[in-house]
């Protein structure tokens, strides 16, 4: 299986390769530059390896949530790139792939990932990697104070992503029940942490058609139900 993935939803825009097994990156520290860098960068990525963007069974994508600008580019760039290659699209948390890069380096399996929301919040997601080396939501992600974030059950957890390095006192001290034993305020969103949790959803038959790609907020959704 071959897979493109490409984040925009933070300060770093990066773009990955994952063709059987085997991840190529390219990460470059962009912020607002993220537009006229991606697509050069997929193609540097694509043409070093001697291959075309239609050999791909898909396109993933970080769909969210964190900067609306940085979500909704990355969005617009997998449906354009899908509909010019015929392929279908692919969403991954930026959450699930921050707690997915973590796993990867630092080998703790119970992640707790943050940034940061603005407006005194975080977005908030807990995950567990299973046997596949993959991690999986442990609760629903949400926007919330990071005063009142939910504690997790169980011991070993293990903070990640830029709410973490704003928030991290706030959130030690909220729960210190749940046995948290320290976190990485510097670990990000990375495109090749979305190409292997993508691979799980194409072969599970999650994948979906260009028009249909679409940003998950958080924010918007907890104003609805307000």
């Amino acid at each position: 299986m071959m897979l493109i993935a490409i984040d925009t939803s933070g300060d770093a825009c990066s773009v990955a390769l994952l063709r059987d097994g085997e991840l190529h990156q390219r990460l470059e520290s962009a912020p607002r530059r993220h537009g006229e860098l991606a697509l050069g960068m997929l193609e540097d990525l694509l043409a070093g390896h001697g291959l075309a963007l239609s050999e791909a069974d898909a396109v993933a994508y970080a769909r969210g949530p964190g900067s609306f600008t940085g979500v909704r580019i990355s969005v617009s760039l997998a449906q354009g790139l899908a509909f010019a290659a015929g392929l279908p699209t692919v969403g991954v948390s930026t959450l699930a792939a921050i707690a997915q890069g973590e796993y990867l380096r630092t080998g703790h399996r119970r992640i707790l990932a943050a940034l940061d929301a603005r407006m005194g919040e975080v977005y908030w997601g807990a995950f567990e990697a299973g046997v596949d080396g993959l991690v999986d939501a442990a609760g629903a992600e949400l926007v919330c104070p990071p005063g009142s974030v939910p504690i997790p059950e169980g011991a070993d957890w293990w903070g990640a992503g830029p709410g973490w390095q704003g928030y991290g006192s706030v959130l030690i001290g909220h729960l210190t029940g749940s046995q948290v034993l320290g976190y990485n305020g510097q670990a990000i969103c990375e495109a090749g942490a979305i190409a292997r949790l993508a691979v799980a959803q194409v072969g599970a038959g999650r994948s979906v058609a260009p028009e249909l790609a679409r940003p998950v907020y958080l924010r918007d959704r907890v104003t609805q139900r307000s």
